[in-house]
């Protein structure tokens, strides 16, 4: 179940509680994708052009473009104009913060499943 105060606030703006789900679905799925997961552990590090980003990643600018638009959609990152480049920045005060958080769960939670791939637990 949705938390309640998210739940109302959503449903005070008009939305039901469906759509409120569908929207969860749009930023997990943001996520899901390997391309935009490489996108923002590179932002991380730091702001990038598109240019920049298909030189680090090796892969087309179409694509990178497609990620880029997607991710400032669901607020994952934003763009700031310097002269002729778009230079793209982690949202540091939300996304930030949960991929640190990510990155601690997974480091506790999650590392068995790496171990897992590479042969077996190792102690």
């Amino acid at each position: 179940m949705i938390k309640k105060n998210i739940l109302k606030s959503c449903c005070s703006e008009g939305f039901t509680e469906d759509e409120v789900y569908g929207a969860y679905k749009i930023f997990f799925g943001t996520l899901f994708s390997d391309s935009r997961l490489k996108i923002i552990n590179l932002l991380r590090k730091g702001k990038k052009n598109v240019s920049e980003i298909v030189k680090e990643l090796k892969t087309n600018q179409s694509a990178v473009s497609h990620d880029l638009a997607r991710l400032r959609s669901c607020g994952f990152v934003f763009g700031e104009r310097n002269k002729k480049f778009v230079y793209y920045k982690l949202n540091k005060k939300t996304i930030a913060p949960l991929m640190k958080l990510i990155d601690m769960h997974m480091g506790q939670f999650c590392i068995h499943i790496l171990r897992n791939q590479k042969g077996g637990e190792k102690n």
